[in-house]
């Protein structure tokens, strides 16, 4: 007699088998296996047949056996190159989750979240080429980070969300990304504000290291020269809320008489809300404030957030119907970027 807790073989517990779908499409179990893992030596009607048998029969492939005769894992890797406490609580990285799962709603797919800590690149690039994913979508990346020399030598497909900064010689040639246009959204806000009258415009420039950082500081200064002003009142922050604070406290007391101010995140631009209403600045009467990202924040804010969009659910989408194009065998492509466009609120 058979004990209760005993495990039944898949047949007898009512679990359609591969050898019921071979049995039922008229081919061999090979054949079957063939079938469902790709079609590879499969005429095209023992591939209709068997596809017909699986919908019949209700079957769901094992995905260990799977694995095993495709080398394949069905997971591709999230890379965010940041400390804990930043990658679970940043906007942007939570807006990339979604439309990188948007894109792969109709595939079998998973999202694997791997944080690259800070000094811990080895062990991030062991997992990356371990076999646990078939490829990786990189967010956040910056330039001369330990992680860089694994992924400029990494075999395994990947797209970076962002124009990397990574020197020559990568595996990819050249680097496969999306990103937005960074410079050109600099320069939206800050004609913005010059068209509102503005004259001594500082920015919160985002880090020095990220192509992000780099290209909004540089569109803030290409509009200003345009416009004949002086690009003088620059500093740097992380990005973040206490970031933004920061920034504009060093602003203020290095530039007083700054009327506007265009950060590079919504989040900073937030934080220099509350410095400026911690220094007794009306805005926008005394400062205009310009963010960027519009990822519900800015909405949210007093005064709400004039801002430029980045629109990272569809970046993220984008890499990852790009990253399954390469799995699939599929040529890289040119680089997609995104235009900027500029959402007017009532901190200007």
């Amino acid at each position: 007699m058979r004990s209760s807790g005993a495990v039944r073989p898949a047949e007898a517990r009512g679990v359609p088998t591969l050898e019921q779908v071979a049995e039922l499409a008229g081919v061999s179990r090979s054949t079957a296996s063939r079938a469902i893992n790709g079609g590879d030596r499969v005429s095209a009607d023992a591939m209709t047949s068997v596809r017909a048998a699986v919908a019949a029969l209700g079957y769901t492939p094992n995905r260990a056996a799977r694995s095993l005769v495709t080398r394949r894992s069905d997971s591709i890797a999230l890379v965010v190159p940041e400390p804990d406490e930043f990658a679970l609580a940043d906007p942007f990285v939570i807006g990339i989750l979604s439309g990188l799962s948007s894109s792969l709603a109709d595939s079998d797919v998973q999202v694997v979240l791997v944080i690259a800590r800070p000094g811990q690149a080895e062990r991030t690039a062991r997992f990356l080429r371990g076999g646990h994913v078939d490829g990786a979508i990189v967010v956040s990346h910056h330039r001369g980070g330990d992680l860089d020399p694994a992924l400029v030598n990494l075999s395994l497909p990947h797209v970076y969300v962002g124009r990397p900064l990574i020197g020559n010689g990568a595996a990819q040639t050249p680097p496969q990304y999306v990103d937005t246009d960074n410079e050109g959204g600099g320069a939206l806000a800050t004609r913005h504000l010059i068209g509102r009258g503005r004259r001594h415009i500082a920015t919160i420039a985002g880090p020095a290291d990220m192509s992000a950082g780099i290209d909004r500081l540089n569109g803030w200064r290409s509009a200003l020269a345009d416009a004949g002003l002086t690009a003088d009142a620059a500093v740097h922050g992380d990005f973040t809320l206490a970031g933004g604070r920061a920034a504009t406290h060093q602003l203020l007391d290095e530039y007083p008489d700054i009327d506007g101010i265009v950060a590079a995140s919504d989040l900073m631009a937030v934080g220099a809300l509350a410095a400026l209403a911690a220094r007794g600045k009306v805005v926008p009467r005394d400062v205009a404030v310009v963010g960027y990202d519009n990822l519900g924040v800015a909405a949210s804010s007093q005064p709400p957030l004039t801002t430029v969009v980045q629109p990272v659910v569809a970046m993220a989408a984008a890499a990852g119907e790009r990253l399954l194009d390469l799995l699939a065998g599929g040529a890289p492509r040119e680089p997609q970027v995104f235009p900027a466009e500029l959402v007017v609120r009532a901190s200007t």
